[in-house]
């Protein structure tokens, strides 16, 4: 098997392989024009399941005619067993709410390491459906909740109860029955924390896996209770859900400000999945050869990529106006691949000079689904230490050269332009999640959140450099002394000069950023699809759409659910 020892050897050194600079992946743009890819988390949580034959089945299943009730399954894993514990309860139309702010959800539920019996489960039913106001223990993995979608719900019930099935033009509309509002782990609200997950239940020992696993488990549920209500309300005339409409249906997602921060606050994490990304990307175009097959599959990924952005639907403009620039990249790209393709640079390269910034990432990941022998072992290689500690001893002087080099783009931005220091981010008490402000707020600003990296380092190197030329001998640790406010960022810049990505090449701070670019960044590692921005602040999404049942488990297994299309049926 690879290690991660072999795998920095192919990316560094007189041989390393070709990755892409920093300065281009980790612009903020391009970060945001990101798609799925077969090393996305869903995709590489579904393939561990379906290879280790995963056994999950409900064995408690306590729903009355209506839905609502109790369902528990169990989940034998190939490691350990565990347990997803569901609440379903009846939820008003005017109390349906998909903030974070709201207290009653249509569904609650568990990740909990083991079988429960009877108490235990009276404990999460006590805590569960009250989410952040209620308290559970470290046998919890992952919390979550859902909601209904309020056009395809009752329409699919309806629908199947009089023995018919739902016209599929009026489900890809919305394209899933539950939308999640909120999906929590890592020792939130008294669960188990990452250490703990990832050190002795290695099923859900990589990034978000655990999370990822919940919303898969909602997502057949939620099939498994629309069927059920068909099927109570009108047994004489009921008919299942037809097989290719239950894999077109996934789960709604919609992401805020809440998911902005994490890409700035764990930059090591960040740089090691870019960083696995782009050395797949880096092995095809050095290892993949091209032959009839190959650039049959090219040709069927981009029709197909170009088919399912035509059939993605957003009420957004700016959205709109990408997709249709997306659709005429790919077809470009298919004509330059049908006039002969012997080398993957050259595709690249004419993608760069001739597709928008998500035409170029669609191209990517089109390409990574071509050689899952050169790509899915990195699946293993997604986590690491995230120890982010000051070396003392480092000469000043050479602090200062590290931003000089590392830091380049942030010591280029102008910071007295114009509304270059315009916006701030914090915490807000009422809404309970991340916010942008206006400097002309000052007593808002006391409370701002550190995510102007570029920024501290510009005013670091200013004060570093004045240093510097007073004391060319001096270390990081004597510089410290004298400034001791900037240990944050030199902490981090020490760090990161040792990954090779991470640092995300945008002024965060500016009048004019788009967080838009980071929850797509984010969401694009989760595996998402779909993308419908409802402002430049939070982005509704489809999670597991085309994804394998569980009812598939054991069966043959492909892993071709990129970019789903919707069903003829």
């Amino acid at each position: 098997m690879t290690t991660y020892a072999a795998i920095q050897s192919s990316i560094s050194g007189d041989n390393a392989l070709p990755l892409r600079p920093e300065s281009q992946v980790m612009d903020l743009e391009r970060l945001g024009s990101f798609h799925q890819s077969r090393l996305s988390f869903m995709r590489t949580l579904v393939r561990r399941v379906f290879k280790e034959r995963w056994k999950i089945s409900p064995t408690t299943f306590d729903l009355d005619k209506d839905g609502y009730g109790t369902v528990i399954y169990d989940i034998k894993a190939a490691n350990s067993n565990f347990s997803f514990v569901i609440f379903s309860n009846y939820l008003s139309d005017d109390e349906r709410n998909d903030r974070v702010i709201a207290t009653k959800w249509d569904l609650t539920m568990a990740l909990v390491e083991g079988s429960v019996d009877g108490d235990y489960v009276e404990k999460l039913r006590e805590n569960v459906p009250k989410q952040e106001a209620g308290r559970v223990d470290s046998r919890v993995f992952v919390l979550s909740r859902a909601n209904r979608s309020a056009r395809n719900f009752n329409y699919m019930i309806d629908c199947l109860a009089n023995g018919q099935q739902p016209d599929i033009e009026k489900i890809a509309k919305v394209g899933y029955l539950y939308r999640t509002t909120a999906v929590y782990g890592s020792g939130k609200l008294g669960m188990a924390d990452w250490e703990k997950v990832s050190t002795k239940h290695r099923d859900f020992a990589r990034p978000f896996a655990g999370e990822m696993f919940v919303c898969m488990m909602l997502r057949n549920f939620s099939l498994l209770q629309v069927e059920h209500i068909a099927k109570q309300r009108q047994t004489d005339t009921y008919t299942p859900m037809d097989y290719d409409i239950k894999r077109y249906i996934g789960i709604g997602n919609s992401t805020g400000l809440g998911m902005a921060p994490y890409l700035v606050n764990h930059p090591v994490l960040i740089s090691r999945w870019v960083e696995m990304r782009e050395l797949a990307l880096a092995r095809i175009r050095t290892l993949g050869a091209i032959d009839s097959r190959i650039h049959y599959h090219l040709i069927s990924l981009l029709n197909r990529c170009a088919l399912h952005t035509k059939q993605t639907l957003t009420e957004d403009d700016w959205q709109t106006n990408n997709n249709t620039a997306v659709v005429g990249d790919l077809e470009r790209l298919v004509e330059f691949a049908d006039n002969g393709l012997s080398d993957w640079n050259k595709i690249i390269h004419f993608s760069e000079e001739n597709c928008s910034l998500q035409g170029q990432e669609m191209l990517v990941s089109v390409l990574l689904e071509l050689y899952p022998e050169l790509v899915d072992e990195l699946e293993n290689f997604h986590s690491t230490d995230e120890f982010i500690d000051i070396d003392p001893l480092m000469p000043a002087a050479t602090l200062k050269e590290i931003m000089e080099t590392r830091y380049d783009w942030a010591l280029a931005i102008d910071f007295k332009a114009p509304g270059a220091k315009e916006t701030y981010w914090y915490r807000s008490q009422e809404k309970m999640e991340p916010r942008l402000g206006s400097i002309s707020d000052v007593e808002g600003k006391k409370k701002q959140m550190a995510l102007g990296v570029g920024y501290a380092v510009r005013k670091c190197f200013d004060q570093l450099s004045l240093y510097v030329e007073k004391n060319p001998t001096h270390s990081t640790a004597r510089f410290l002394v004298a400034y001791p406010k900037v240990r944050g960022i030199v902490r981090r810049v020490q760090c990161m000069s040792r990954s090779k990505y991470g640092d995300i090449q945008a002024n965060l701070l500016d009048q004019n950023v788009l967080p838009m670019h980071l929850l797509r960044c984010k969401l694009a590692f989760f595996g998402v699809s779909k993308f419908d921005p409802r402002s430049k602040l939070w982005v509704r999404n489809t999670m597991f759409q085309g994804a394998p049942l569980l009812e598939d488990i054991g069966s043959t297994f492909s892993d071709d659910w990129f970019m789903p299309l919707t069903p003829s049926v």
